[in-house]
């Protein structure tokens, strides 16, 4: 039997997105909030950062893993 990556299983997969996606939101809505956005507004940018900071873990790991 082959080895088995346990650190690219599915649900580390989703585990991770989870994790990349909270911190971004915390630093795209806190950093809108402190640069004087309205709350209102920094939902959006909250939503951004998450989207944009599983992005770039997840084209980081898919680069990793086209390497071995």
């Amino acid at each position: 039997m082959p080895p088995v990556d346990a650190s690219n299983c599915t649900l580390c997969r989703v585990m991770r997105g989870l994790a990349f996606g909270g911190i971004g939101a915390a630093v795209g809505g806190y950093g809108a909030l402190f640069f004087g956005a309205e709350q209102n507004e920094a939902i959006y940018y909250a939503l951004f950062g998450a989207l944009a900071l599983t992005a770039v873990v997840q084209r980081k790991r898919d680069k990793k893993d086209s390497k071995q």
